[in-house]
C-alpha cells in the first residue's frame, strides 16, 4: 500500500495472489508478463495522481513481488512519465535444464470449399497439451461468435451452420495456458457465391427508367454489373441474337438505328451453377439538326386574324421548346401551341408581336436552336400631324408674312413609311412628299392645305388640313402675273364683244328698210366730177352719198362735215335716234348699248386726229344708212 498521498518516498505495493479476473483488469493477457522474469525497470506512460492509492493485483503463481513507483521529478503531475520497478518476479520451472513449451496445434476444415447458403463448414483444432484453452482467430483477429456458429465444450471444434460469403478467409487456432500460447498454421476457407442480380449500364448514355437513349453516330459502351465468385461468364444478346462479346463490357462504335432494341446479358457461375439475366432497352436518337422557324405569311398586317409559326426540323422524335426575345414562351390565349409544340399560333396580331421568335429541339444529350426570326408587321398610318418646320406641336392655322418662306411637315406613324400627298382646296395643285416648302409666299398661297398619308400595304389612308393665311401690305396685292392675267381676260372679253357686234351689224346691213323699198324716188346719188376731185375740202362742196337711198329729197340734213382727208377704211356709224326732234350723235359719247361694234382701226393714224363724221337725220327709226367714204 502507499504510505500516503503527497509522500516523497516510493510507493511499495505487495503483490499477492489474486483471481485471474482481477488480473485481466491490469493486463489483458497474463502471458505478457513473461518479459518481467528478472528485475528491471519499465518506463510507462500513464495518467496518475501524485501517488497511487489503490491496490494493483497481478495474477501469478504464489510468490511475492515488490513494485516501486518513482515519480520523476518528485512533484510529478498527472500524465507524466513514471518508472515502474518490479522485484521478485517468479521464475518458470526448469525441466531437464530447458524452459517448458506448448506443442503446436493443427487445424483442419471440412469442406474446404463451400457454396454460399448451401454448405455447413466445421473447423478442427488438435493439440497434445492438456489443461489448455483453445482460442480461435479469423483473418488475424479474434473470432467474433454469432448465431450461425457452434463451439464444442472443449473449444476444439468450430462449426459454421450456414456459410456466407463473409465467412471466407484464413482461420487458425491457439493453444494457451497460464503463461504460454501456441498457434496453428492458417487454413483458408473458400466460399463460392453469385452471381448477384445483373444491372446493365451505359457508360456513355443516360438511363431513363428501363430505357436508355443514345445519340446517333456516338460510341456506346455497355457494362454489366454483378458480384460473383468465381468470376462469371457473360453472354450478350440483341433481339434474341447472340453477340460475340463474352466479357462484362463491350463497345459499339458509331451507333446507328440498327443498334436500337432490347439488350440482354446472361451471367453464369460454373461453381455455384447459378445464372442471372439482365436487360436494357436502347433507343437510338437521331442526330439533331438546326431547326427553322417558318411563318404562314410574310405580308403581316396589324389586327389580322392570326398567323402560324412552324418549327421545321428533320428530326422526328424530339422535344420542341419556343423562345420569345430569348426567354421561354409562356402559352396564353394570345400565344397558343399545338400538340407537340411544333406550331405557334399568334391570335389578333399586334404591332409589338415582332418577336424575335426561335424554336429549340432537344433530347437527353443534345439540343439545337433555330436562328431568331423577327416578324415584320405592317400597320398605320396613325393620326396625321401637320407641323410648321421642325416644331413638334401640331397646328391648324398658320399666318405668314408675304414674300416669306414657309415649311410644312406632315408625319404619321406607319410601317412601312407612309406616302404623303399635299393638295390645296379649290385647286388642282398637288405636291408629293412629307415636307412642303414655299420659298416666297404670295396672295395665291392663301387657302386650306390638305396632307394625306397612305400605306399601300395596309390599304389605309388618313389626312389632316391646315389653313395658311398670307399677311402683308395691300399695295402689292397684285403681282405681275395677276395683272397680266387680268389684262388678257379683258382683251378676251373685248374681242368676243367685237365679234358679236360685227355679226349683228352685218346681219342688219343686209336687210333693206321697208320705206326705201316702197319709195321709188329714192335713188343712189352719184358724185359729181367736182366731188370726185375736190381741191379743198369745205362744208359747201361736200355732200353725203348713200348707197341704199335713191333720192334724199332734202330730208337728210348735213349737221357737220369734217375735212375729207380720212382714209377710205375709217368709219363710225350711228343708228338713228328714236327721240323726236331729230338725231344728234356725239363723236365722243357712244350709246350705252351699241348694236354694232366699232370698226377696225387703221394701223396708220392720219395727221388730222379729228375724225370725220356725218350725221344723218331720218324720221324713220328703222331706216339704216350706209355712208360711203369721202374721196
Amino acid at each position: 500500500m502507499c504510505r500516503g498521498e503527497g509522500s516523497a518516498q516510493p510507493c511499495c505495493v505487495s503483490l499477492r495472489p489474486a483471481s485471474p479476473s482481477l488480473g485481466r483488469r491490469f493486463l489483458a493477457d497474463p502471458g505478457r508478463l513473461q518479459g518481467l522474469r528478472s528485475p528491471g525497470r519499465l518506463r510507462v506512460i500513464s495518467r496518475i495522481h501524485r501517488c497511487l492509492s489503490s491496490l494493483w493485483t497481478l495474477w501469478n503463481p504464489p510468490a511475492a513481488a515488490q513494485l516501486t513507483l518513482d515519480a520523476n521529478p518528485l512533484d510529478a503531475t498527472q500524465s507524466e512519465d513514471v518508472v515502474l520497478s518490479v522485484f521478485g518476479t517468479p521464475r518458470i520451472p526448469q525441466i531437464h535444464g530447458r524452459s517448458r513449451e506448448l506443442a503446436k496445434p493443427t487445424i483442419a476444415v471440412s469442406p474446404g470449399t463451400a457454396i454460399e447458403q448451401k454448405d455447413m463448414v466445421t473447423f478442427y483444432c488438435n493439440t497434445k497439451d492438456v489443461n489448455i484453452t483453445i482460442h480461435w482467430v479469423s483473418n488475424n483477429l479474434s473470432l467474433v461468435f454469432h448465431e450461425r456458429m457452434q463451439l464444442s465444450k472443449d473449444g476444439k471444434n468450430l462449426t459454421i451452420l450456414v456459410v456466407q460469403r463473409e465467412d471466407s478467409g484464413t482461420y487458425h487456432c491457439e493453444a494457451r495456458d497460464a503463461l504460454l500460447r501456441q498457434s496453428s498454421d492458417p487454413i483458408f476457407l473458400d466460399v463460392k457465391y453469385g452471381p448477384d442480380p445483373v444491372e446493365i449500364k451505359l457508360m456513355s448514355g443516360v438511363a431513363s427508367g428501363e430505357v436508355v437513349e443514345v445519340m446517333e453516330g456516338s460510341d456506346v459502351t455497355f457494362l454489366a454489373e454483378t458480384k460473383s465468385h468465381p468470376p462469371s461468364a457473360y453472354t450478350w444478346f440483341l433481339l434474341d441474337s447472340i453477340l460475340s462479346h463474352t466479357t462484362s463490357t463491350f463497345t459499339i462504335h458509331a451507333v446507328s438505328r440498327e443498334h436500337e432494341g432490347l439488350y440482354k446479358c446472361l451471367v453464369s457461375n460454373s461453381a455455384t451453377h447459378l445464372s442471372r439475366l439482365g436487360t436494357l432497352k436502347v433507343q437510338v436518337l437521331e442526330k439533331l439538326t438546326t431547326p427553322r422557324v417558318v411563318p404562314s405569311s410574310l405580308n403581316l398586317v396589324e389586327n389580322a386574324r392570326s398567323v402560324d409559326l412552324t418549327c421545321q426540323t428533320v428530326n422526328e422524335t424530339v422535344n420542341v421548346q419556343w423562345f420569345v426575345s430569348g426567354q421561354p414562351l409562356l402559352p396564353s390565349e394570345h400565344l397558343q401551341l399545338s400538340a407537340g409544340n411544333r406550331t405557334l399560333t399568334i391570335h389578333g396580331l399586334q404591332r409589338n408581336d415582332t418577336g424575335p421568335y426561335a424554336c429549340e429541339v432537344w433530347n437527353w444529350g443534345s439540343w439545337a436552336r433555330s436562328e431568331p426570326l423577327e416578324l415584320t408587321i405592317n400597320y398605320g398610318p396613325d393620326k396625321v400631324n401637320i407641323t410648321r418646320e421642325s416644331a413638334s406641336k401640331m397646328v391648324s392655322t398658320i399666318e405668314a408674312e408675304l414674300n416669306s418662306s414657309l415649311t410644312l411637315q406632315c408625319c404619321a406613324e406607319s410601317k412601312p413609311g407612309a406616302e404623303y400627298r399635299w393638295t390645296l382646296e379649290h385647286s388642282t395643285w398637288e405636291h408629293l412628299g412629307e415636307q412642303l416648302i414655299i420659298r416666297a409666299l404670295t396672295w395665291e398661297h392663301n387657302g386650306i392645305y390638305n396632307c394625306t398619308a397612305s400605306n399601300p400595304l395596309t390599304g389605309l389612308a388618313r389626312s389632316a388640313s391646315v389653313l395658311v393665311k398670307v399677311v402683308g401690305p395691300q399695295s402689292s396685292s397684285l403681282s405681275s402675273g395677276a395683272i397680266a392675267g387680268i389684262v388678257i381676260g379683258i382683251l378676251a372679253v373685248i374681242a368676243v364683244a367685237s365679234e358679236l357686234g360685227y355679226f349683228l351689224y352685218i346681219r342688219s346691213a343686209r336687210r333693206p328698210s321697208r320705206k326705201t323699198a316702197e319709195d321709188p324716188s329714192h335713188e343712189t346719188s352719184q358724185p359729181t366730177p367736182k366731188e370726185e376731185h375736190p381741191t379743198e375740202p369745205s362744208s359747201e362742196s361736200l355732200s353725203p352719198e348713200y348707197c341704199n337711198i335713191s333720192q334724199l329729197q332734202g330730208r337728210i340734213r348735213v349737221e357737220k362735215m369734217q375735212p375729207p382727208d380720212l382714209p377710205e377704211e375709217t368709219y363710225e356709224t350711228k343708228l338713228p335716234s328714236a327721240s323726236p326732234g331729230g338725231n344728234s350723235f356725239s363723236p365722243w359719247k357712244p350709246p350705252p348699248k351699241p348694236l354694232m361694234p366699232p370698226l377696225r382701226l387703221l394701223s396708220t393714224v392720219p395727221k388730222n386726229t379729228e375724225s370725220i363724221y356725218e350725221e344723218l337725220v331720218n324720221p324713220e327709226p328703222n331706216t339704216y344708212v350706209q355712208i360711203n367714204s369721202l374721196v
